[in-house]
Formats: structure tokens, C-alpha cells, sequence
């Protein structure tokens, strides 16, 4: 099995040079435990809270746990004992070194709140999301997307081309290191095993009684629709459930990040827009193995081709911000008259639409929807096709043609 370079290494590098407390949340199996493991040194403890009677020091006597093991120290899956976040904010403030604190857990919503409430202005939070594309397939050191020349020239030179086979293979393979690493072959076994854990570890721990039976319906429910604006309740009538069950798992599924949201754009000067979010998950080979798609080809050619795809770009993108540690402002626009961008992001004071489409030549006229950003508030920048061009090309001076594979 081959180590795979993360491109958040250097953040968590550089941000232990300067907070006592280093948090990295993320789903499970995303490699949280192992990039720490090979960043840290001889001299840095490992506990991990799964041991059962560390759990059980850790949360009944965290001042003894706390004298038991040495600084600096790595504590995995620090969620099973929130107990602690009082004790380091004490050796916070007692003087602890830069870097004494690597603490790793995969409830990324509980351990944030867990970190404002106890460690605010002592902590680093990262999220680590799945390998990217640029990870596993890429070179050099990668930057967060943006629609700009100099960006995405850089991104010819990292990002390792794919035609639209290619680019399938890897949405149906997905992004967990278990599977990109080759410690595991059999990708069905290893989905199988990862939901099962997750049922019976994470969701058992956040709902009382639930039916795991159902709620892998659930699941399978969910991924039927990504790319979709959420509506709460089809899915729950898929698996028979009541809408508030549906919303109450939902909440489940994003505050484990197995799915997330883009929430609709909107400001005060456009009035018309709906109000629910789009649901995506985090990775597409979960949603390929969910969706009983058995091999990249009859994914290709599926009734959820373009969801898929559309589901990776924003997961590509996203992932992009996050392993350098900058805030990700996504949307997606919609409003009562139809017209819709698949997406829209924001950065240096202006607005860049996306549209994400299947089509090797996708026609010019797609742009067109773009405009109707231009009666907000905040100014329109260029904006972009991402499709399966191989190359990148240009409509004109305000819009480009993005190959996936650059994303």
C-alpha cells in the first residue's frame, strides 16, 4: 500500500508552528489518522479513543488521562470523550507549546461546536475531505479553483488530463484512500463494509433505536437523488418514514459528512429565487456502489450520468478549499422562472457562474444564463463551462471551456 501525499499537509505544518491545538474533522476512512501519523515524530504520543479503556479514562477522569500521557500528543477520534476539551483549554492557557495538541475526529459538527465552546482562539479546525483528483492522479502542489487564466493555466501543469472514460472510471472507483491506495481491491466488499461500520458506530451513537435496516434504505433513498434541490419529502416516502424522521436522518447523514448542501444564492435584489438547497455527497464512489452501478461504463451511460458528474465537480471543487484551509462560499442559483446556474462561486468581490455538463462541445448559449446575476448587488466575474473538453478553450473574454479533469 502506497502513502499518497495530502495536499492539507502544509497547513497542518504550518498551523502547528503557531496553536497549541490542531482539530481535523472529516468523514470516516478519509485518512485523518494516517496523514498525522506520518507527519508526527518520535517524540509525539499516540492515543486513540477507540481503545475502550482509554475512552473510559478519558471520560471519567480527563485530569488523570491527561497526567497519564505525555505532550505533544495525537488523540484520535477525540469525539468519544468531549470531556477533554476543558483540560486542553487549560493547558492552553497554562502555556502549552505550539503543536502539543493533534486531535482527529470524524463528527465534524459536535467536535466544532465542542471547539467554539471550549477552545476558541487556542484551536486550528481543518477538515480533511476525500482524496481529490489532484491527490491521486495530479503532481506539485495544488491551490484552490478559481476562474482565472493564471489559475487554471497552473492547473494544466498539476492535474493529470482524462477523457471521459477516465474521468467515469475515477467517479466510480471514488476517493477513499482504502480504495486509491490499493490496500483494498474489491470495491464492493469495501463500501459494504464502510456503510456497515457507519450504521453501526456513527448513527447508532447519534439516533436512539433506529432501524439500520430502514436507514440504509435511507441512504440508498438519498443518493438516488443528488444533484437534485431537496425534497425532504419524496425521500421519506421512498422508505416510509415521516418527513420529521426524514429531516432528523438527513441531519444525521450531513453532520457525519456523508452528504452536504449548496444553498441557493440570493440577495436582496433578487427576489425570485427558491429557497432549498441542492444534496451531494461526499464521495461518488459511495454513490455509484449505493446506486447498484457495477462498472464505470454502465455508470457512463446511466440514467445518473450527469448527476454524478455534476456531484463530482462540486466535490472537486470543494475539496479544492478545504486542503488549504480557505473558507468555500458555493452556491447554486435557481429561481421561479427556471432559470438556473449549476453554480456559483465568490472570491475577491465578485461572482464566477459555473455549468457543469456531460458534453464534450457544449453549446455557447449556456452562458447566457449567467446574466441573470448580473441584477445583484455584487459584480458578475468570468464564468465557466466545465465539461469534457479535453483541453482548455474559451467562449469568449468572459468565459471559459474547463476540462473536468482540471477541476
Amino acid at each position: 500500500m502506497k502513502y499518497i501525499k495530502r495536499d492539507i499537509e502544509e497547513k497542518i505544518k504550518s498551523l502547528s508552528c503557531e496553536y497549541s491545538c490542531i482539530l481535523i474533522t472529516g468523514p470516516r476512512q478519509v485518512g485523518k489518522t494516517t496523514v498525522l501519523k506520518h507527519l508526527a515524530d518520535e517524540n509525539r504520543e499516540y492515543v486513540t479513543l477507540d481503545d475502550l479503556e482509554e475512552r473510559k479514562l478519558a471520560k471519567n477522569d480527563p485530569a488523570l488521562f491527561m497526567q497519564m500521557h505525555s505532550l505533544p500528543i495525537f488523540i484520535d477520534e477525540v469525539q468519544y470523550a468531549p470531556e477533554l476539551f476543558s483540560y486542553i483549554k487549560i493547558a492552553a492557557d497554562n502555556g502549552a507549546e505550539p503543536g502539543d495538541f493533534w486531535l482527529s475526529g470524524s463528527q465534524a459538527f459536535r467536535l466544532m461546536e465542542l471547539a467554539q465552546e471550549s477552545l476558541a482562539g487556542r484551536i486550528a479546525v481543518l477538515h480533511m475531505s476525500s482524496l481529490s483528483q489532484h491527490e491521486i492522479y495530479g503532481n506539485g502542489q495544488s491551490t484552490e479553483f478559481s476562474v482565472t487564466i493564471d489559475n487554471l493555466k497552473k492547473r494544466k501543469k498539476t492535474n493529470a488530463p482524462a477523457d471521459i472514460n477516465e474521468i467515469y472510471n475515477r467517479i466510480w472507483k471514488g476517493s477513499l484512500p482504502g480504495i486509491a491506495s490499493g490496500k483494498y481491491t474489491d470495491r464492493d466488499v469495501f463500501y459494504n463494509s464502510y456503510l456497515q461500520t457507519y450504521i453501526e458506530r456513527d448513527v447508532s451513537e447519534l439516533l436512539d433505536k433506529v432501524d439500520k435496516i430502514v436507514f440504509s434504505d435511507f441512504i440508498r433513498a438519498a443518493a438516488c437523488r443528488i444533484g437534485q434541490v431537496l425534497n425532504v419529502h419524496d425521500i421519506a416516502l421512498d422508505v416510509g418514514v415521516s418527513d420529521e424522521t426524514a429531516k432528523r436522518w438527513l441531519s444525521v447523514l450531513e453532520r457525519s459528512d456523508i452528504i452536504f448542501y449548496l444553498r441557493p444564492y440570493s440577495n436582496n435584489l433578487l427576489k425570485r429565487t427558491i429557497k432549498a438547497p441542492k444534496l451531494y455527497f461526499f464521495d461518488t464512489g459511495l454513490v455509484a456502489y449505493l446506486t447498484r452501478y457495477s462498472t464505470p461504463e454502465i455508470l457512463a451511460n446511466g440514467a445518473l450520468n450527469g448527476a454524478i458528474l455534476e456531484n463530482y465537480v462540486v466535490s472537486e471543487i470543494r475539496k479544492s478549499y478545504h486542503n488549504i484551509a480557505k473558507d468555500c462560499l458555493i452556491w447554486y442559483y435557481r429561481d421561479k422562472d427556471s432559470r438556473e446556474i449549476d453554480m456559483v462561486t465568490e472570491s475577491d468581490g465578485e461572482l464566477h457562474p459555473l455549468e457543469i455538463k456531460r458534453s464534450v462541445n457544449p453549446p455557447a448559449g449556456l452562458t447566457n444564463a449567467f446574466a441573470v446575476l448580473d441584477k445583484g448587488s455584487v459584480p458578475r466575474g468570468k464564468g465557466a463551462l466545465i465539461c469534457m473538453r479535453p483541453e482548455l478553450s474559451a467562449i469568449d473574454s468572459d468565459n471559459f471551456i474547463v476540462p473536468v479533469w482540471m477541476i
